[in-house]
């Protein structure tokens, strides 16, 4: 993870709160879909990403987000909240129809937490396959994404080794 960028995480009565400090990518991506992993697996299904100090998103962390949200169950079971969100923000996830999926909140109060450690080394396939997987998220939740991706997907895929 770049200096300066930090996923802190608190996790309260089975809600769990996560706070990006730098921007959100693919650098960090990882490390935060293995721990909402581990917390869906323990029972967790409230999610609340406070994005107040996050000046910005890629799409690999957009994808990271719908994936974990698709993780929380059908509709009504669990739920994954982005709050405090900048202008910048909040056009990228309404640009790919994440605002649909998402519970969005402009301002919320937030928990302090514990700084999420990185993968120390990831190798280049398994951050190929982070990346492949966001963006597969982002085409499965909302098609019209498919025209944003597809050569993103094309080219991991391809040097994945895997068809597509």
């Amino acid at each position: 993870m770049k200096p300066g960028s930090e996923i802190f995480v608190c996790c309260e009565d089975r809600v769990v709160w996560i706070r990006v400090e730098g921007n959100g990518s693919s650098a960090n991506s990882r490390a935060m879909r293995d721990f909402a992993q581990e917390m869906v697996r323990r029972g967790s299904r409230e999610f609340i990403l406070d994005l107040s100090k996050c000046p910005a998103m890629d799409s690999t962390f957009m994808g990271t987000l719908v994936g974990i949200s698709l993780s929380l169950g059908k509709p009504g079971e669990g739920r994954l909240s982005l709050v405090n969100l900048n202008q910048r923000n909040l056009e990228a996830i309404t640009s790919l129809g994440l605002d649909q999926l998402f519970n969005v909140r402009v301002s919320t109060e937030t928990k302090a937490g514990q700084a999420l450690a990185n993968p120390v080394e990831e190798d280049r396939a398994a951050r190929a396959r982070t990346i492949l997987e966001a963006h597969e998220a982002l085409i499965k939740t909302f098609p019209e994404n498919l025209s944003k991706f597809k050569d993103v997907v094309k080219y991991l895929s391809e040097d994945l080794g895997l068809s597509k």
